[in-house]
C-alpha cells in the first residue's frame, strides 16, 4: 500500500504506476532499483552513520560483555493478540538480545 506524497491519500496501482485518486499524483511502482536516479544523485552512494542512536537507554546487563546500559525498542513479531518483544542493544559491544514475556 502506498500513500500520496502530495495529499496523503491512499494510492491505487495503475499500469506500473501508483496513482492518487484524489489529486492525480503518480509515481513508479516496484522495487527501489526501478526508480529513476536524478543527476544530483550518485549510484551506490553510501550514507555513513554517526554511531549515535535515537533509541532510549535503560539499565540492562549485556549477556555478552556484562555492560549495564543498553538501548531498547519494542517490536510486534508474533500474532497481534500476544505482547510485543523487547529488544536490547548493548551500548558498549552492540550485542543485540531480546526479552519475551512468557
Amino acid at each position: 500500500m502506498e500513500f500520496c506524497d502530495e495529499c496523503g491519500s491512499m494510492m491505487k496501482a495503475d499500469d506500473g504506476l501508483w496513482e492518487c485518486g484524489s489529486c492525480g499524483y503518480t509515481e513508479p511502482k516496484g522495487d527501489a532499483d526501478q526508480y529513476v536516479i536524478t543527476d544530483d544523485q550518485e549510484v551506490g552512494e553510501i550514507i555513513e552513520s554517526s554511531g549515535e542512536t535515537s533509541l532510549p537507554e535503560t539499565d540492562a546487563i549485556c549477556p555478552e560483555c556484562g555492560n549495564d546500559r543498553a538501548h531498547w525498542y519494542m517490536q510486534q513479531i508474533r500474532s497481534a493478540d500476544e505482547s510485543e518483544t523487547r529488544f536490547f542493544i548493548c551500548t558498549e559491544c552492540e550485542h543485540k538480545w531480546r526479552e519475551d514475556d512468557n
